[in-house]
């Protein structure tokens, strides 16, 4: 599965990314909303996960551009990740954008089994 990863937190982001290349996953790294529609837009993912908190525009509007797109591979799966949980104000937000809602520091057994699942 090829995972696009959304997380202003490089250190965070470069880590879950070594963490999916030791499921058997490839993954990109973008660090701002706008790396991610940029690449969202060249490249093809199955999953995409979405800091809530990005510096340059909110994860749930990438969720939202993604979601609108017609471009060809545009990840079809879209996972929140944040420090917020899915019941606060941060977190309620996402609701109806996302399929999952995962809080910080993500459980990586559960991300794979929610991967698992496409």
């Amino acid at each position: 599965m090829n995972v696009l990863i959304v997380d202003d937190n490089k250190a965070a982001a470069d880590l879950l990314q070594e963490l999916l290349s030791l499921h058997d996953h490839t993954a990109r790294c973008t660090y701002t909303a706008q790396q991610a529609l940029d690449a969202a837009a060249a490249e093809s993912f199955d999953a995409a996960l979405i800091d809530l908190t990005l510096p340059d525009l909110p994860g749930t509007e990438v969720a939202r551009r993604l979601r609108a797109s017609t471009v060809e591979g545009t990840p079809k799966l879209l996972v929140a990740i944040s420090g917020f949980s899915a019941q606060d104000a941060g977190g309620k937000a996402a609701e109806g954008l996302f399929d999952h809602h995962l809080q910080k520091p993500i459980d990586i057994d559960e991300l794979g089994r929610i991967l698992a699942q496409t």
